[in-house]
């Protein structure tokens, strides 16, 4: 299912030997923690740290690239509507928060397998079983939903490739159409995968 649902990319570095438990506590810390810095000089420091460990986990640009290349367009809207309401010193702190908690996220998911991802999730969320919930099944859900980002990335780039190579990268349709259907297929595959796998009830 790792080809299916995610990023992870194999490797021996102490990011990747860390436990699951551990990284997702980290990425809780250190999103706190870039809420509370307020100078650009701080956030610039934590920029510099972020680069550090994508340097430590040995991943590669091309896949440190990817996890913050969907939310660029994003972060540039969002640049610009802070800068109306505020100065440009709140505006880039802002808009850097934003980046760098997304490439925190991506780097939990390129280290970590989808297995122990899902099976700290799943301990976690131990105490909704007296709720009547089953942890296995809601540990799926939000791993199979943090894997599924990139995924969505992935393929929003390649129809917006596609529409540029016909010509038609300003009609909507052409971009609304491929992305649904591709979504659907990715759906579809997902669902025979979890079917094989006995969890389609």
């Amino acid at each position: 299912m790792t080809g299916l649902t995610g990023a992870y990319v194999p490797g021996g570095s102490l990011l990747h030997r860390l436990p699951a438990g551990a990284k997702l506590a980290g990425l809780a810390v250190s999103c706190t923690a870039l809420l509370l810095l307020r100078s650009p000089a701080a956030l610039a420091g934590a920029a510099a740290a972020v680069v550090l460990l994508y340097a430590v986990s040995r991943v590669g640009l091309t896949a440190a690239w990817a996890q913050v290349r969907p939310v660029r367009w994003f972060a540039v809207a969002l640049f610009c509507v802070q800068l109306v309401f505020a100065d440009l010193p709140a505006a880039a702190s802002s808009t850097l928060r934003v980046v760098l908690a997304v490439a925190l996220a991506g780097l939990v998911t390129l280290t970590t397998r989808t297995g122990a991802l899902m099976a700290c999730l799943e301990r976690c969320l131990a105490p909704v079983r007296f709720a009547g919930l089953d942890p296995f099944r809601l540990s799926l859900l939000l791993s199979l939903t943090l894997r599924s980002v990139p995924v969505m990335a992935d393929l929003v780039t390649r129809v917006r490739d596609a529409q540029r190579a016909r010509g038609v990268e300003r009609s909507a349709r052409a971009f609304a159409v491929p992305l649904v259907v591709g979504a659907l297929r990715h759906a579809d595959a997902l669902g025979e995968a979890l079917a094989a796998r006995g969890l389609d009830d």
